[in-house]
């Protein structure tokens, strides 16, 4: 199955100020992944090309970085997930978009896991992020409000 799932979030700060959020991934400090509510992001050499790491059960590496711009990470695991998925800002306006695109094929186990448990916790996951990028910039986000099955997930994840 191809996926294609994107999430955006214009925020009202310049593209180099939200950019500058991408480089503080999996740091002691970081701004934008949400690793108050999910499984922290971590890296073997830092945010570097071809560091390895990922968060809980998803695996990757760095495929690219531009420090204030964009990411991706080239998907290694689960087995199914053949595919990247990305972070990058854009100038918008008065102000500047991040976004999150993933994109994959799935095969084997991945074709039910992926609708069924993945994307749901997906969603959740970045649009958590999202949150805490605009908050950190001074925005008020509206809060993503978790479905019954993401907190059904979660609680038996756990």
């Amino acid at each position: 199955m191809q996926v294609r799932n994107i999430h955006e979030r214009w925020i009202s700060s310049p593209a180099t100020v939200v950019g500058a959020l991408i480089g503080t991934l999996a740091s002691n400090d970081d701004q934008l992944w949400p690793n108050h509510k999910w499984p922290p992001m971590k890296f073997s050499k830092g945010l570097e090309f071809g560091s390895k790491g990922g968060h809980g059960p998803i695996r990757y590496f760095i495929q690219s970085y531009d420090p204030n711009k964009s990411i991706r990470f080239q998907f290694t695991g689960p087995k199914g997930f053949n595919g990247y998925h990305s972070f990058w800002v854009e100038p918008s306006g008065s102000g500047a978009v991040l976004q999150h695109v993933l994109e994959m094929k799935t095969s084997g186990f991945a074709l039910l896991s992926w609708p069924l448990i993945f994307r749901p916790l997906h969603d959740a996951l970045i649009e958590d992020s999202l949150d805490k990028a605009e908050r950190n910039l001074g925005g008020n986000p509206s809060g993503n409000r978790w479905t019954w099955w993401v907190k059904a997930l979660r609680w038996l994840l756990r």
